[in-house]
């Protein structure tokens, strides 16, 4: 009996990459989020000068620079040849929503806050 070997495309290594920082970018997101949402239901709110809103800044910042990281390595893995592309539409979808989400938050807070 004569066994036929099926040839595999491997994954895109620019596709797991781009998965696996689109889904920590988008966790941090939501920490950081809930966190301010927290603060600011506080009494008295939360102090938009006080070294903790500056922290929750520049992680808010820092999770959406990575967003757009695995963005821009989701598209690469798409446009590669031979590879299987799953983790890259993945990465891409899931980095382009928290991306959307993030810039949508932001302008609600903007809105709500004139």
């Amino acid at each position: 009996m004569q066994h036929t070997v099926i040839p595999t495309r491997p994954h895109s290594g620019l596709g797991i990459a781009s998965f696996i920082i689109s889904l920590t970018a988008g966790a941090g997101l939501v920490i950081v989020f809930g966190i301010a949402g927290v603060l600011e239901s506080q009494s008295g709110g939360m102090d938009e000068e006080s070294a903790g809103a500056v922290v929750l800044g520049l992680f808010m910042l820092l999770a959406a620079m990575a967003q757009v990281l695995a963005l821009g390595l989701g598209i690469a893995a798409l446009v590669q040849t031979g590879r299987v592309k799953l983790f890259g539409v993945l990465g891409t979808v899931f980095s382009s929503t928290g991306l959307i989400g993030t810039v949508l938050i932001v302008l609600l807070g903007a809105l709500l806050e004139s």
